[in-house]
C-alpha cells in the first residue's frame, strides 16, 4: 500500500512524537476517530436528536388545555 513500510511508518510516529509529544497523541486520536464517525454519520444522513413529535405531545395540543 503506497510502498510505506515498517520503518517509514516508525519514523512517521516519532516525528508525530515530538511535534505533538507523548501526552497528546491519545488526545488526538479520540478527535480523529470521533471526527470519522460524525462524518459517517453524517454521510448516512442519521441524527442524533429525533425532532419529529411524539405522539403524547399531539394527543396534549389536539385535546383539552392543561388545566394549571
Amino acid at each position: 500500500m503506497f510502498g510505506i513500510g515498517f520503518p517509514e511508518v516508525m519514523v512517521i510516529l516519532l516525528i508525530l512524537v515530538v511535534i505533538f509529544g507523548a501526552r497528546r497523541l491519545p488526545e488526538l486520536g479520540a478527535g480523529l476517530g470521533k471526527g470519522i464517525k460524525n462524518f459517517k454519520a453524517g454521510i448516512t444522513g442519521k441524527d442524533e436528536i429525533d425532532v419529529t413529535p411524539s405522539e403524547q405531545k399531539e394527543e396534549v395540543t389536539k385535546g383539552d388545555p392543561p388545566s394549571s
